[in-house]
Parts: structure tokens; sequence; C-alpha cells
């Protein structure tokens, strides 16, 4: 089962194609709320905003390592590793600081997304781990 999960979704071209699609995702989602549902999240719109264009940045650089990487893959998915991290920091500052006003839809979404985050953040390591093995 391992072998079949590491042959797949452990490649690093796809690991920088899940990880754009996800980054393409939380970009979409956090749009949609800043523009329509911000006061259901209770997060400030120029935190959405900020949030907003970090998501997006991190999926054009991963989308582009997706189409343009053969080579030297290692050094760009740590660097994508480190990223991840620092907006689940982030994400997880900002939510302390703007806790008082979050509402529930707003705090279970950014638990979700640095949960998600963080799983995606353990499945890139392994594809390093794995990788170094070879």
């Amino acid at each position: 089962m391992l072998r079949i999960f590491t042959q797949s979704i452990l490649k690093p071209k796809t690991i920088f194609l899940v990880d754009g699609l996800g980054a393409f995702a939380t970009a979409s989602i956090l749009f949609i709320v800043q523009w329509r549902f911000q006061e259901y999240f209770g997060m400030p719109w120029e935190v959405l905003s900020l949030l907003f264009m970090i998501a997006f940045i991190f999926a054009v650089y991963s989308i582009s390592c997706f189409l343009f990487l053969n080579k030297n893959w290692r050094i760009f998915l740590n660097a994508i590793i480190t990223a991840n991290l620092l907006y689940c920091c982030l994400t997880t500052g900002l939510g302390i600081y703007y806790y008082s006003t979050l509402s529930i839809v707003g705090l279970t979404y950014f638990l979700a997304e640095i949960a998600v985050i963080a799983g995606l953040v353990y499945i890139e390591f392994q594809t390093l781990k794995i990788d170094n093995q070879k």
C-alpha cells in the first residue's frame, strides 16, 4: 500500500501540482469570502486580502514548478515547505490575534486550512525523505 502511495502521490511533479491546486483553492475561497462573506468569518478585509495574495503567489510558484522543473527540484520543494510552514504560523498568529472577532465558521475554516497545509507539508517531507533513500 505504501509503495503505491509513494509511486503515485510522492512524485515531485505531483507534489507541486497538488500544492499548487491547493494554494489556488485557498486563494479562491479567500477571494470569495473577502468579497461576499467577510462578515460571516470575522476576519478583517485587509487580512483576508493579504492571505489571498500569499496563497495566489504560492499557487503560481507551485504550478510553475510543476510545469517547468525537471532537475534540482529539491531546493524548490524545500522553499515551498518553508513557505507553507510560515503561512501556517501567520494564519495561527492572525487567528489568535483576531480570535475575539472570528466566528465559529471563520475559526473552523482557518483551523481546517492549517490542518490541511500541515498534512501537505508532511507529505512533502516524505517526498524528500524517500528521494534521499534512492
